[in-house]
Parts: C-alpha cells; structure tokens; sequence
C-alpha cells in the first residue's frame, strides 16, 4: 500500500447487493488464491469513477455453510485484485428490543465465538500479531452514516455482533447469554473475516443487517430461514442505494488510512529474517508484501 494507491472497494455480502443501478463494466473474473479456492469468482464493475470488486460470501446460490468457508482465500483473492477498503454487508439477528428487524447497524466491536474455521494467514515460520482492539475502520464507518443521513437510510452508528460458529441458531439460553453480555446483534460470517482483513492491511467496516430477534424474544423463539429471507429481500433495495452513495465517498481517499488499517503491519511481524520459512513468506506475498520488501 502506497499513499497514492487509488481506493478500489470490495463489497462482501449476498447476491442481491450486487444488482446496482449504474454499475458498469461488469466482468466475472477467477481470481487465484494461495490459500485455496475463495467462495466464488469476483465481479469487477465501475460506480462512476470507483472501481467496485464483489465477493458473494457464501458463493452465488448460496452453497456454502458458514463454518466451510475459505475466510483467507476470500480476503487475499480481494486483496489481489486491489482492493483497499472492505464493506461486508451481513445479516444479523437482533439482542435488543430497541434493534427490530429492517435495522442497519454499523458495529464497531465483534466478540468472536467461532471455534472451527482458520484465523490468520501468519503460522509457522512466519509470525505475527496485529492489534484488534478497535476491529473495524472507523473512518469508513464516518463515511457510511454520511452516506446514509443523505439518502434517507437510518443506520444505528456502534454495536457489539457475536459471531456464533453456526449453522444452526442459537438455544435460548445462548441468546440470554449473549444478552446480557451487552451484545448488540449475532451472526456467523465477520468472524474471522474481520481480523483477515485486518492482516491484509485492508480497511474493513460492517452493515449489519437485522432480519430477525433471535430466540431470546417471546415472539421469534423459533427462528426460520423464510422469515429471515423474507426481511432479507425487504433490505435489498435498501443495501444497494447505501453502497451506492458509499462508493463516491471513498474515491475521496488520496492517502493511506488515518486509522491505520493500511499499516497494521508496521510492527506486527515477529520472526526474525533468517527464521522465515520461505515457503509461508511466498504465500503470503499480497497480505504482506509491501513490508516483506522493506
């Protein structure tokens, strides 16, 4: 990452995100990952004058369960095809009474209890340790309340999302659980999608969709894949207008992150040169490259 890198913005989310009035140049394009297959090709298209690469998480049709899905090849397939800034578009179920289905929610925290998927590119022979504490990128997250406030969308701006290891919704004791450690909504997709990005030195933000109350609600305690879609499909229309007006808004970028999310790797690195594991530091020349050079 360069100060004059131009911004090129990465949206993570399903299908129907895609579809967006004035997107041009459409191309789907295999990408190749050194960690795998990610979920499916990369649609490349032009919003104006920004250039937007889309990843359907979960693959086009959805064929792909949370649990199985290659987090890393997803984060580097978008990081070699320069992308810079990352907006995952997520649906959640609600822990508040005061977050009803239909809500957008920009979180700015993530409490990860997934426990069966791969979380960092780095591993043996090649060592590093990126700081998490504030997980998302609060310059974007400016940014998407901007857009918002100007094309009539609320957005609820600050919230903690569970990341649950899924597939199956939560037992009732689990949402109380969760409640009461103050967490604002759960889903099982930004985890560790999030912190990938953070290694990639990509900025990441959420839009977190609420489709449903999650069980703890004494009308939801049975959550349904129709009733999540049926909200889904509700939010649509909504989700492509705010990535709409997000798009311009980061064309505005002409010098790395204030935030710093395109250097989180400055002093992130740990193992000496002569202990690197050439192999490990060859697969990871997109996430790191630009501070293996140095």
């Amino acid at each position: 990452m360069t100060s004059n890198a131009k911004p090129v913005l990465g949206i993570i989310g399903g299908s129907g995100v895609y579809d967006i009035p004035g997107l041009t140049n459409t191309q789907w394009q295999t990408v190749e990952s050194s960690f795998g297959a990610p979920s499916d090709q990369l649609l490349f298209g032009t919003l104006g004058d920004q250039q937007l690469v889309f990843l359907p998480r979960h693959g086009r049709g959805h064929p792909i369960p949370p649990s199985e899905l290659n987090f890393r090849a997803n984060i580097d397939a978008l990081k070699r095809a320069g992308v810079t800034e990352i907006l995952s578009v997520s649906a959640v179920g609600s822990l508040k009474e005061e977050l009803p289905p239909g809500t957008f929610v920009v979180v700015d925290q993530f409490i990860d209890r997934t426990f069966a998927r791969t979380k960092s590119f780095f591993e043996t022979g090649m060592v590093a340790h990126v700081s998490m504490a504030h997980p998302v990128c609060g310059r974007m997250g400016d940014l998407i309340v901007e857009a918002s406030q100007e094309c009539g969308i609320p957005v609820v701006r600050g919230g903690t999302y569970l990341v649950m290891e899924g597939p199956q919704f939560s037992t009732k004791a689990e949402s109380e659980l969760y409640r009461q450690w103050g967490c604002d909504v759960i889903g099982m997709t930004n985890m560790p999608e999030a912190k990938l990005a953070r290694e990639a030195e990509m900025c990441y933000a959420t839009i977190a969709m609420v489709t449903d109350y999650d069980c703890w609600h004494p009308d939801h305690d049975a959550v349904t894949v129709d009733q999540v879609i049926k909200v889904l499909v509700g939010n649509a229309d909504r989700a492509k207008t705010l990535v709409k007006a997000i798009a311009p808004k980061i064309s505005s970028r002409t010098t790395v992150c204030s935030k710093g999310c395109h250097t989180a790797l400055d002093a992130a690195l740990i193992t000496h040169g002569d202990k690197r594991d050439p192999k490990v530091v060859a697969k990871l020349d997109a996430v790191c490259g630009r501070v293996l050079k140095k």
